[in-house]
């Protein structure tokens, strides 16, 4: 789908104005550009560059579709977007309204426009994803109907919040021509590990009732804090997940009294310590359920969270601890600040709406990732097995 861009004064056109393709950008050379939303192909060879230890992806046009909900609605076409949308200032989404970059039903429609239950409304935006690493996904299996792969970690597994092409799926379809795929389960970001995806429809059925009927058993390992107990040990505890915060509770099943309700959703893992230091331990977690965070959460509940875990790591634990969490492993990856890469000519094209250029990296992107040492080692369930080598920090 190609899309004409013409030169225009946004604050000329009127509203009454009818619906024309031509009212994307202001200042900008005529030119045809490919819409991304509808390309054939999620990702291509050409769109990633490499630089400083990271995977970027060149910025690509793109048309974000929604519709107007019950909280939305009554609002102006700007106000919408202001509080909803905080990632760029108010004074673009009045330009991208005047200018046709935001359209209600498919129509330029003034700043002041009040939008109605489900009307359709579509922003035509100069998209910049964040980063990865630039490990490479390493193909495991490759049958007719199944891929296994390796997944490195700060990789997401598939189209989701600010990524698209830096995806697994992506960087599959673009390095290796695999597409369509279906994923049949996910890997937290900051995880590695096995990663089984389907490549039919109905193989992805298949996967999907076994893990809903509880047939599948999944194995990962862990580098924890301290000395694990050497026996068997089962936690039990509810997961309560806070959307806001990007973060879960654990509280015992078992433990409230009274009228106290125990509040999560029921989840147990198992693990077993592989080996100990007296430093770190290589524990074995195999979760019975799959709740958000749950093998962190759990492991930070028996009183040794995963060792490089922001996000878990106690509060009683040592300076040096906290360091290893934070710390970026030379060894392994040399890390680019996010104002280390401008534009270049050679690269992309500005935009002269877009907040984000000339920089690579989207605007307020300050992340440093490191492989959580969490990773995924077996999936199994009836009549089949996948499996994933060890990584490099699994030892002691």
């Amino acid at each position: 789908m190609k899309r004409k861009l013409q030169e225009v004064d946004a604050g000329e056109k009127p509203a009454s104005s009818p619906s024309s393709s031509s009212a994307i950008g202001t200042s900008m050379n005529t030119t045809d550009i490919v819409l991304q939303t509808s390309s054939p192909k999620l990702s291509q060879k050409q769109d990633y560059i490499f630089h400083g230890g990271r995977r970027h992806v060149r910025p690509y046009y793109f048309e974000f579709i929604s519709h107007v909900n019950k909280r939305w609605t009554g609002k102006t076409i700007v106000d919408l977007f202001a509080d909803e949308f905080k990632g760029r200032p108010r004074d673009y989404y009045v330009g991208a309204v005047k200018c046709g970059r935001i359209k209600v039903d498919g129509e330029t429609v003034p700043v002041s426009y009040i939008v109605r239950s489900s009307q359709k409304i579509t922003h035509f935006v100069h998209r910049h994803e964040p980063p990865v690493m630039t490990d490479d996904v390493q193909i495991l299996v490759n049958e007719p109907d199944v891929v296994t792969v390796c997944k490195p970690a700060s990789i997401p597994v598939h189209p989701c919040g600010q990524y698209r092409k830096n995806t697994v799926v992506g960087i599959l379809d673009a390095e290796h021509d695999l597409g369509p795929l279906f994923p049949i389960h996910r890997l937290d970001r900051l995880v590695s590990g096995l990663l089984i995806i389907a490549r039919t429809a109905a193989k992805a059925d298949f996967f999907r009732k076994q893990i809903e009927g509880g047939m599948v058993k999944k194995r990962y390992i862990a580098k924890v804090i301290g000395v694990f107990p050497e026996d068997e040990k089962v936690v039990d505890a509810n997961i309560n997940y806070n959307g806001s915060e990007g973060r879960s509770t654990a509280e015992d099943a078992n433990s409230s009294g009274g009228d106290k309700k125990v509040k999560g959703k029921p989840a147990c893992t198992k693990f077993t310590r592989i080996g100990t230091n007296g430093t770190h331990s290589l524990v074995l977690c195999e979760p019975v359920t799959g709740r958000t965070h749950q093998i962190r959460v759990h492991l930070q509940y028996t009183g040794h969270p995963i060792a490089n875990d922001p996000l878990y790591l106690n509060h009683d634990v040592d300076n040096l601890e906290t360091k290893i969490a934070k710390r970026i492993d030379a060894d392994e990856r040399k890390m680019a600040s996010p104002n280390d890469y401008v534009y270049s000519s050679d690269d992309f094209s500005i935009d002269p709406m877009c907040t984000n250029c000339p920089k690579l990296i989207p605007q307020g992107y300050e992340e440093h990732d490191e492989a959580l040492w969490l990773h995924c080692v077996r999936y199994s369930g009836t009549g089949w097995e996948y499996e994933c080598p060890y990584p490099s920090w699994a030892s002691l």
